[in-house]
This record gives structure tokens, C-alpha cells and sequence, in this order.
């Protein structure tokens, strides 16, 4: 007949997951060595991953932190030429309302 079925607690499987975030091995290579199937784990890191307990140094979080600065700083760039055009329609609008609001003789 069939293998019996490993059983895990939630406990395992949380700190199995947070194992997986703090490693820079690949999950193929933690499925290994805790003789995990990998579909399994990857249901535990889609239930219990938490992105606070990744560390930074991943390449590809770091690819996607610089990205969200670039377009970050980009979108302020806008935003202060933006600011300046619109405090330069502004006092336009305070002279000509000054012109416009004169008595006239």
C-alpha cells in the first residue's frame, strides 16, 4: 500500500518558513535537507511567509528596492515641477488680481 503521511504542526511549519527566509539557499535545497516534498513547502511559505523576517541582501529584493527608489525619485521630480508651476500660476494670479482689482478714476 501507500506511505504514511508525515504529519507537521503549525509550529514546524512556521519556522520552517521563516528557516526559508533567513537562508540563501534555494528551497529545492532546504526541501532536501529537511526531506520535505517541495510542493508542501511551497504551500507553507504561501500561508505562513512573512516579508518582515526577509533579509535585504537578496539580489532580487535588492533589484526591486532600487527600482521602487528610481521611481520613487522620479515621481518626486514630477511632483516638485509641478509644485513650482503651480506657484508660479499662483502668483500670476495674485498680479493680475491686484491689476484687476484697482479703483479706476
Amino acid at each position: 500500500m501507500g506511505e504514511q503521511r508525515q504529519r507537521y504542526n503549525e509550529e514546524f511549519k512556521k519556522q520552517t518558513v521563516k528557516y526559508v527566509q533567513e537562508q540563501t539557499k534555494s528551497v529545492a535545497d532546504i526541501c532536501e535537507e529537511l526531506n520535505i516534498p517541495k510542493s508542501t513547502l511551497n504551500q507553507w511559505i504561501a500561508q505562513y511567509r512573512q516579508f518582515d523576517q526577509e533579509a535585504v541582501n537578496h539580489p532580487e529584493k535588492i533589484r526591486k528596492l532600487e527600482q521602487t527608489l528610481k521611481e520613487n525619485e522620479v515621481e518626486n521630480r514630477r511632483k516638485e515641477r509641478e509644485i513650482e508651476d503651480l506657484k508660479e500660476e499662483l502668483a500670476i494670479l495674485k498680479k493680475a488680481l491686484h491689476i484687476f482689482s484697482k479703483e479706476k478714476n
